[in-house]
């Protein structure tokens, strides 16, 4: 009996959904041993509660998450309502589900707003500007036109893989030499894409720490230069963050929320990890919509933000 409520839900994902493929390592790790821990449990104590708890801290779900969550399980196992493993892991996903819908907030594209001006930020490595590349075929298989702004001016790598990503998509970038002022592009890309009528204009920007304040200055001075031109825009500021990284994550995105206010976090390389529990503390902590998950190499493997899909794919399956 205790082994289908791993196996079966309301809605089973495809054995093939690439969500479920992508949390593979985060739920071997995680789910394998919570499974471990709970099969065949007949009576539920305080030394089992002390175990998933350590769990938890293990899977980066963070101190404040799991505090919450055995504070949950250990009022429900006073009321002696969890009378064996299977109630135990069914509590357990229902307080994830109910964790992250509030942070399920799809992206949507304002139609009184042309263009509507999304900002790309975050740090070197995180697959930034491959995400904008994915960005523009989502944007566009929702049939928006769309332009690119190669702002990432510090490196003339990005520039040059953005321009491939606009060629792959058939999307024109707007590019200026390797050092050029950053602000100015996005500025210059901007006016393009109105005179143009685009639909959306996705601006990148340089990857840099959270920690170097001239660079984080700098996106303050690209936020004062798009409002010269649009005093809404920019009308979406995405951090990319990568999950492979865990608690650190969630150190960068308060700092670029506080520098700049961020509108959106986009969490890549959920595939690559067993760290994907790090989206329970930033949902918790920070409250920003998570527009998009990345669970793969594929164009198509940057997807929109689930909450019920995200806990369903990590828990099931489990044997």
């Amino acid at each position: 009996m205790f082994k289908k409520i791993f196996k079966k839900t309301s809605s089973p994902l495809p054995a093939s959904d690439p969500l479920k493929t992508g949390l593979s390592k985060t739920r071997k790790s995680f789910a394998h041993q919570l499974f471990h821990f709970l099969s065949g449990k007949k009576q539920i104590d305080e030394a089992l509660i002390e175990q998933i708890e350590t769990l938890l801290i293990q899977s980066d779900l963070g101190v404040d998450v799991t505090q919450l969550f055995i504070d949950a399980l250990t009022k429900e196992l006073s009321r002696k309502t969890l009378k064996d493993g299977e109630a135990v892991f069914a509590h357990l996903k229902t307080m994830m589900i109910e964790l992250l819908t509030p942070v399920e907030r799809p992206l949507v594209i304002s139609a009184s707003m042309k263009p509507f001006v999304i900002l790309v930020v975050g740090v070197n490595g995180t697959g930034k500007t491959t995400t904008i590349g994915k960005l523009a075929h989502y944007f566009q298989a929702q049939h928006h036109s769309v332009m690119l702004a190669a702002g990432d001016t510090f490196r003339a790598a990005a520039i040059e893989q953005l321009q491939i990503w606009g060629d792959r998509n058939q999307i024109p970038v707007v590019a200026q030499a390797h050092g050029s002022d950053s602000a100015s592009v996005i500025f210059d890309a901007f006016h393009s894409a109105k005179a143009k009528k685009v639909d959306v204009l996705i601006a990148d920007t340089a990857g840099r720490l959270h920690t170097q304040t001239h660079l984080m200055e700098e996106l303050k001075k690209i936020n004062r230069v798009i409002k010269k031109a649009d005093s809404e825009a920019p009308h979406e500021t995405l951090l990319v963050l990568d999950a492979s990284i865990g608690q650190n994550a969630l150190s960068q995105a308060k700092q670029f929320h506080e520098a700049i206010g961020l509108t959106g976090i986009v969490l890549t390389k959920l595939d690559g990890t067993a760290k994907g529990g790090i989206i329970f503390p930033i949902a918790q902590q920070l409250k920003l919509p998570i527009r998009f998950i990345g669970v793969g190499e594929g164009m198509d493997d940057l997807r929109p933000f689930c909450a019920t899909d995200f806990v369903e794919a990590l828990m099931e399956g489990v044997n």
